[in-house]
């Protein structure tokens, strides 16, 4: 190998499963990470020049417009960065025979039902953010990039801006907070995310791209909760980690979707099936609680 070959490119460094990736990713070989300012998605061109300026052995595609209230008033700005960019990222990885990894999310679905989604259900988003990234799925599927579409779902990390970091925050300045209890679904570490793409990479090195492994598969802690458990959960393991105070834990209320109206409207069913992910990659997920434990305690 040379030395100067570049083994792996991580775009959307400074984000939350960028971030861990980073960690992650380390036993692989020679990585770069970079972020929004060495590769701004939002320029047409800018994933095109960086590829061809780097040619990685992979690329992980962590960037993405994520505002998603926001989006419904900038739907362009969403549509060129989960869109129009991660289209011609795929078009660039597929010219190039770079196999590329990019994350998605529940948001493509409609949220209906009460049964979990498999990767091949039909989508429906209701939202401009679930369009774009739809949209962006469907670009990297068409491309004929070997590429891997991971599904999440209610992402959260020790840093950056998150349920779990804003929970803690309200629990030293409220007394009583009202959390949404009618929308379920799996709260999922970035440091898993990060672990099992990690993993699915070694695998590819080690046993060769299959097209049976490619594709799109999902890719949450295990089990599910509502927003109101989860608030409830960060509350009780931070409590028993000593990072909060027993006797200053606020009241958690649950309310209905009605009860908070936001400018897009959130799947009320978020849970996604993950089982043709364990099987093609031979990974066991973690309890959404346990992983939630094990994000708190590097907290402490």
């Amino acid at each position: 190998m040379s030395d100067t070959r570049l083994d792996y490119l991580i775009l959307g460094a400074n984000g939350q499963v960028g971030r861990e990736l980073e960690r992650a990713m380390q036993p692989f070989g020679r990585g770069l990470t970079l972020g929004r300012g060495d590769c701004d998605l939002a320029e047409p061109g800018a994933v095109a020049a960086t590829l061809a300026r780097h040619a990685p052995g992979v690329v992980i595609n962590a960037a993405a417009y994520t505002a998603v209230d926001r989006a419904e008033s900038e739907p362009e700005l969403a549509r060129r960065i989960n869109a129009e960019a991660v289209a011609e990222l795929a078009a660039a990885c597929a010219e190039r025979d770079i196999p590329l990894v990019h994350y998605s999310t529940d948001y493509v679905f409609a949220g209906e039902g009460e049964s979990a989604y498999r990767p091949d259900a039909s989508t429906a988003p209701a939202s401009v953010y679930g369009q774009t990234k739809r949209e962006g799925e469907r670009a990297i599927l068409a491309s004929g990039a070997k590429a891997l579409v991971l599904r999440t779902s209610w992402v959260y990390a020790a840093h950056g801006h998150n349920f779990v970091k804003t929970m803690l925050r309200l629990a030293t300045t409220h007394e009583r907070l009202t959390v949404i209890d009618d929308q379920i679904g799996a709260p999922t570490w970035a440091a898993t995310i990060a672990d099992v793409t990690a993993l699915a990479l070694h695998d590819w090195r080690r046993e060769g791209w299959s097209s049976e492994k490619a594709g799109v598969h999902h890719l949450t802690a295990a089990g599910a909760t509502s927003w109101h458990g989860f608030a409830t959960a960060v509350f009780e393991e931070a409590v028993g980690l000593g990072l909060l105070d027993a006797a200053r834990i606020p009241t958690v209320e649950p309310i209905p979707s009605s009860d908070y109206p936001q400018p897009a409207p959130r799947p009320r069913n978020s849970r996604l099936d993950t089982s043709t992910l364990q099987d093609a990659f031979a990974v066991r997920l973690p309890d959404w609680r346990d992983a939630l434990r094990s994000c708190l305690r590097s907290m402490q």
